[in-house]
C-alpha cells in the first residue's frame, strides 16, 4: 500500500515566506524615505529655530527680557529686530505710549452731600523701570493700581471742600487732585500725563436744594425790582403834582394880569370840540355855551378864575 503526504506544512512554509519578503521590501522602503526626509526635517527645524530667535518690537512699545536661568533681566530693549535664544528667553513687551482711563466714583464733600465724580487719566509706565515694573506688578499694572490710588485720592480731597466749592473752585480742586494723583502713582513707576474732572453731579436732595434756593433768588431779585418801580412811580407823581400846581400858578397870575387869557383858552377848547364833532357820524346839536364858543360871555370872571387858582394851588402844593 502507498501513503500520500499532507500538502499543508508546504503551504505554512510558502505563506511564511511571502510575510518575511513583504516585510524585508517594506524595511527597505522605510530606510529609503528616511535618508530623504532626514535632510527636509533638518530645515524645517532650522527655519523654525531662526523664528523663534528673532522678535520685534513695535513702534510705542519697550521690552525687556526674562531668561530661564537669570530670571528678568536689568536691561530694556528698544524697538527693531532683536535675537533671543529659543525656550532659554522670553521677550515682554511693554506699551509705552498714554492710554486714557475714566474713573467714576461716589465721594462725600464736607459737608455731607453725596457727589459723583468722572475723573479723565493718561496713564503710561515709566520706560527707565520697566524691569522693576514687571516684577512688582507685572504687565496688567494698571488694573491692578490705578482704581485704588484714584479712589483713595478723590476720596481725600473731596472730603476737604463742600459741596458749592466743588462749583465754584473746580479748577483749583482738580489741579490738587492732579498733584496729588501724579506723586501718588510715581510710587508705583507709573506716569499720568493728564488728570481731569470730565462729571461732575450731586445728588436729587441737593440738586432740589440749590434750585429752591435760585427760585428764592429770584423771588426776592424781583420783589426788590417792584420796589424800584414803586418808588419810581411815587417819585414821577410827586413831580407830575408839582409841575400842575405850578402850571396852575402860573395860569392864574396870568388871567390876573390879563383877563383876556382866559377868552384865548376858551377859544382853543371850543376849537377841539368843534373838530371832534365834525369827525362824528351823528348830529349834535348844542348851543354857544355848550361849545365855549361865548367868548364875550363873562360867565367865569376873574374872581372864580383866581379862587380856582388858589384852590389848585393848595390841593397840589
Amino acid at each position: 500500500k502507498s501513503v500520500t503526504k499532507s500538502p499543508q506544512p508546504c503551504e505554512e512554509a510558502r505563506r511564511r515566506n511571502t510575510m518575511a519578503n513583504v516585510l524585508r521590501a517594506f524595511l527597505s522602503r522605510l530606510s529609503q524615505s528616511a535618508v530623504a526626509v532626514v535632510p527636509l526635517a533638518a530645515l524645517g527645524g532650522a527655519a523654525y529655530g531662526v523664528k523663534e530667535s528673532i522678535y520685534t518690537v513695535e513702534g510705542g512699545h519697550r521690552g525687556i527680557m526674562y531668561s530661564r536661568i537669570s530670571g528678568i533681566q536689568d536691561v530694556t530693549v528698544e524697538e527693531g529686530f532683536h535675537f533671543r535664544v529659543p525656550w532659554f528667553q522670553r521677550p515682554i513687551i511693554y506699551d509705552i505710549r498714554a492710554k486714557p482711563h475714566t474713573f467714576v466714583s461716589p465721594t462725600g464733600t464736607k459737608d455731607l452731600q453725596t457727589v459723583d465724580i468722572s475723573l479723565r487719566v493718561l496713564y503710561k509706565p515709566n520706560r527707565n523701570k520697566l524691569p522693576t515694573l514687571y516684577r512688582e506688578l507685572g504687565v496688567n499694572y494698571d488694573e491692578r493700581v490705578l482704581p485704588s490710588i484714584v479712589n483713595e485720592v478723590l476720596k481725600s480731597i473731596v472730603a476737604r471742600f463742600n459741596a458749592a466749592q466743588l462749583i465754584t473752585q473746580r479748577e483749583g480742586v482738580s489741579m490738587l487732585i492732579r498733584e496729588t494723583l501724579i506723586d501718588r502713582a510715581t510710587e508705583f513707576n507709573i506716569e499720568l500725563d493728564d488728570v481731569a474732572i470730565t462729571a461732575l453731579s450731586f445728588g436729587a436732595e441737593y440738586s432740589a436744594a440749590v434750585e429752591a434756593k435760585q427760585i428764592a433768588q429770584q423771588d426776592a431779585q424781583r420783589a426788590a425790582v417792584l420796589v424800584q418801580q414803586a418808588v419810581q412811580q411815587k417819585e414821577q407823581k410827586i413831580v407830575e403834582a408839582e409841575a400842575e400846581a405850578k402850571n396852575a400858578e402860573v395860569i392864574g397870575k396870568a388871567v390876573a394880569r390879563n383877563p383876556g387869557f382866559l377868552n384865548l383858552r376858551k377859544i382853543d377848547a371850543a376849537r377841539e370840540i368843534a373838530t371832534t364833532i365834525a369827525g362824528s357820524q351823528n348830529r349834535v346839536f348844542l348851543d354857544a355855551n355848550s361849545l365855549l364858543l361865548d367868548v364875550n360871555s363873562t360867565t367865569i370872571n376873574e374872581s372864580t378864575l383866581g379862587g380856582s387858582a388858589t384852590d389848585a394851588k393848595s390841593r397840589w402844593g
